[in-house]
């Protein structure tokens, strides 16, 4: 370690002084002050950079593959331009089952019928009274009358195919049918 002395300037300010080092050792006399802008390197252009290399990928992109921004949005429904063309007001149009969109810019002028087009719901539906439960209803079960539809339309296909072989080989059991097998013992 370095031995320091002190002594005074001219103007009473303190200083530090090291002796001098041994062999390699440096005299530690550091400016860091000198020059900074030459040292600090600085990032005010970064927002301006990021732009710039956005852009550069864009227009690469575009030059390689155009596949930026080509999906074409469908509309929520006619333009208010649209309904006057087609002489529709627009309060009125989805009374009769057109949809309006008010956002939409439009591209072409679409032209549309008067009259109905959507009907909506049933207008003389009969309407069912109350009545009690019979008791062929209560005997029926909709939970097991479903499982059974669902497992019937599974199982066609293997079925149909041990109907056949059955047909096929009469004599062998395995390929007989299920409600056979009954009927035989």
């Amino acid at each position: 370690m370095l031995a320091a002395e002190e002594t005074r300037t001219s103007d009473g300010e303190r200083r530090q002084l090291s002796k001098m080092g041994k062999r390699d050792n440096m005299v530690p006399n550091g400016h860091f002050h000198k020059a900074w802008e030459r040292n600090v390197r600085t990032w005010f252009n970064q927002p301006a950079r990021k732009l710039r290399r956005k852009n550069n990928r864009i227009k690469k992109a575009r030059a390689v593959a155009p596949r930026y921004h080509t999906k074409v949005r469908q509309g929520r429904g006619f333009t208010l331009n649209e309904l006057k063309a087609a002489g529709i007001n627009r309060r009125e149009a989805p009374t009769i089952g057109i949809a309006v969109d008010y956002r939409r810019q439009e591209c072409k002028v679409a032209t549309q019928l008067r009259g109905e087009i959507m009907p909506f719901g049933q207008k003389n539906a009969p309407k069912l009274k109350a009545r009690v439960i019979t008791e062929e209803e209560k005997k029926i079960s909709a939970y097991v009358t479903l499982r059974k539809a669902r497992s019937d339309a599974r199982l066609v296909g293997i079925r149909a195919k041990r109907v056949k072989d059955a047909a096929e080989n009469p004599d062998d059991v395995t390929k007989v049918p299920a409600g056979d097998k009954k009927a035989k013992k």
